[in-house]
């Protein structure tokens, strides 16, 4: 793949940024890049946003469903505007974008009174649909939404990829959505294995049409600018044992090749982006 080092940016747009910080880093970007970006850990996802907006005008596309695969909904409502915990937000406000799915959120922010952060209208709207593990909540987020089990969740994805006909879709992977076993991340994992992955873009893949998408969340050292940005970050993140940065490649190196060739195919048609 080709890569774009952007490790001197990194820093500044790690797990949020200003519109004026996204904005400068948009226009750093090379004028065309290819439909299917690799990038850095679970706290640069926010930059989905930009590869979205992208991806549709290379495409000259419209009605398009975004499918995200991540073990948190990234729906808050609240500033900054730019941050990997509310990008999904970014998304929905594009023209253009149908419907915005998230499969697989295991985490607490599904439940009372974390909820109340979400954006409330799209969800009542059916601009956002969040498919949680039924095995991660409680009775009452089961009761709430629209719930799956390891047991059923393959029923489920098949037929909402059968809804999608000839539809026009993007696909974000968070590694975090993936168990233990299989990803180390900077977030608290999921439930999903690699193949899981790879099989249910393989459905999307036979039934819609992709039109980009993009893979990130993988776990790297923490290293922000500006001591607001340190702050939140440190106060957000959950407190994880200390990673082998060997181990967490060897772990996550099997991940990719298992779902990047389902999502990406040809290496010619991505960017491998170093934030």
């Amino acid at each position: 793949m080709r890569t774009l080092d952007f490790r001197d940016v990194g820093p500044r747009v790690r797990y949020l940024a200003s519109n004026y910080g996204i904005e400068m880093f948009h226009e750093q970007l090379p004028r065309r890049m290819a439909p299917f970006v690799l990038y850095g850990s679970g706290d640069f996802h926010h930059l989905a946003g930009l590869w979205l907006r992208r991806a549709m005008a290379a495409s000259i596309a419209s009605a398009v469903t975004v499918i995200s695969f991540d073990n948190h909904p990234d729906w808050d409502r609240r500033p900054p505007r730019w941050g990997c915990g509310a990008w999904i937000n970014r998304a929905i406000e594009l023209e253009g974008v149908r419907q915005a799915q998230v499969w697989g959120c295991g985490n607490f922010e599904l439940a009372w009174p974390h909820r109340l952060f979400a954006n409330g209208h799209a969800l009542r709207e059916g601009q956002l649909v969040v498919h949680a593990w039924r095995e991660r909540q409680s009775a009452e987020v089961q009761n709430h939404f629209d719930c799956m089990s390891r047991q059923d969740w393959r029923d489920e994805f098949e037929a909402f990829a059968e809804s999608l006909a000839n539809a026009n879709v993007y696909i974000t992977v968070d590694l975090d959505c993936l168990s233990r076993e299989e990803a180390v991340t900077n977030w608290e994992n999921g439930l999903f294995t690699a193949a899981d992955i790879a099989w249910a873009i393989g459905r999307l893949r036979d039934k819609a049409k992709i039109i980009g998408g993009d893979m990130c969340g993988a776990w790297s050292p923490i290293v922000c600018r500006g001591a607001f940005r340190q702050f939140a970050a440190w106060w957000d993140h959950p407190k994880v044992e200390k990673v082998s940065l060997n181990e967490a490649r060897r772990v996550n190196l099997a991940a990719f090749k298992t779902i990047w060739p389902a999502l990406a195919g040809e290496p010619s048609r991505a960017h491998n982006i170093l934030p």
